[in-house]
């Protein structure tokens, strides 16, 4: 690991874990105090705590690898993001893919109530997962059996929901890898169906479910397609560490929801034909750099996460002055010295397994299968 790397990630590693646990316990006592009396009063407070955790990966991404997001909209869809309710559906490309999520809602005023449906091994994420759980995110067990009810509670806890939220659904079930769209490609030749060449086939049924519970309480869909800019890698946590930089495209086109089919069969054919229109989009972006003709809007680059880190840095470098001090009355040299290099392990670990999520390199193919080179020469995109 690069030297730049090491020197982002010790101290904003120490930063992140003590004021995360903060924030964790934070949460936890607001579960269990707050929520049985209120839960509406609980979901305003959680939104601004976990706001003081989430706002610590932002400033790392816009104020040191400088990450940039384009976001391509009409001025009528740009003019509500915030103000609205909204399932948002989006290709999948990493899984970073929500931070970027998580940036668009931070400057549409709505980062505490970005939620997810994610898989169940997030939850268990040091820090970060433990705050999604208690922040209403859905997590999922990849088995629809249980699945079909775990979406049917999450959906319906939103109905009461007091402020504007956004819920985000990757519906292509995984993220995207060569070996994941070789197996969709192969799957939709031997179906008949449009032969993806930039995104997975979606799976249906999640956004079907989603669809029929929250049309009632959420006004619209908002469709956003995703690309890193030609050239460039996708964004990863160790890029971001190392201070690389990206470029984001975001296409986002907003939908009512009522402008959606009754039937389960036409929500499930709604959500193939957008699918079908973005990977249109990604190929003609990848083939003639040519993304959108929808006018690029300007998100900015908001100080508040520069304070936030601010105040966690000075609170935190005060409190480790002071325990220092403490520890040093009844302990010996040596033991303060073997406490610290213990934490910075610790820290160490569990950077790592944040870092390590992030790659999307790391993922299992969907399935298992093999394809002639013909099959690959044919379906690959050229």
């Amino acid at each position: 690991m690069a030297w730049p790397a090491v020197l982002v990630i010790v101290p904003v590693g120490i930063i992140f874990i003590l004021s995360g646990l903060i924030v964790n316990l934070i949460q936890a006592v607001l579960f269990i105090l707050v929520r049985p009396v209120s839960k509406s009063l609980h979901r305003r407070i959680n939104k601004i705590v976990a706001e003081l955790l989430w706002l610590e990966l932002i400033v790392l991404v816009d104020w040191w690898a400088n990450l940039k997001i384009e976001v391509y909209a009409e001025d009528e869809t740009f003019e509500l993001l915030g103000k609205e309710h909204a399932l948002v559906i989006s290709n999948h490309n990493s899984d970073l893919d929500w931070l970027v999520g998580w940036i668009l809602a931070q400057r549409s005023g709505c980062l505490g109530s970005a939620l997810a449906v994610m898989k169940k091994e997030a939850k268990v994420l040091p820090i970060i997962g433990w705050s999604m759980w208690f922040s209403d995110y859905v997590f999922l067990e990849r088995s629809w059996g249980k699945d079909e009810r775990i979406l049917q509670s999450g959906f319906d806890r939103l109905a009461d929901f007091p402020m504007p939220f956004w819920l985000a659904l990757f519906v292509e079930g995984t993220r995207f890898t060569q070996a994941k769209l070789l197996a969709a490609q192969e799957f939709a030749a031997s179906r008949g169906i449009p032969v993806p060449r930039n995104v997975l086939i979606p799976r249906t049924k999640g956004f079907v479910s989603a669809v029929t519970h929250l049309r009632s309480f959420v006004p619209a869909i908002y469709d956003a397609t995703v690309a890193v800019a030609n050239s460039q890698p996708a964004p990863t946590f160790l890029r971001i560490f190392r201070g690389q930089s990206s470029v984001i495209k975001v296409l986002l086109e907003r939908h009512s929801m009522q402008e959606l089919p009754e039937t389960a069969d036409g929500i499930a054919q709604w959500c193939k034909d957008a699918f079908v229109t973005k990977d249109a989009v990604l190929e003609k972006y990848f083939s003639k750099d040519i993304f959108s003709d929808k006018k690029l809007q300007d998100i900015g680059r908001p100080k508040k996460s520069l304070f936030v880190m601010i105040f966690w840095s000075s609170l935190l470098a005060y409190a480790t002055v002071r325990l220092f001090q403490w520890l040093s009355l009844f302990l010996a040299s040596w033991e303060v010295i073997a406490f610290s290099i213990a934490f910075l392990f610790l820290v160490t670990i569990i950077m790592q397994i944040l870092i390590q999520s992030s790659e999307s390199e790391r993922s299992t193919p969907a399935t298992n299968f093999t394809l002639s080179e013909g099959t690959r020469q044919r379906l690959l995109p050229r």
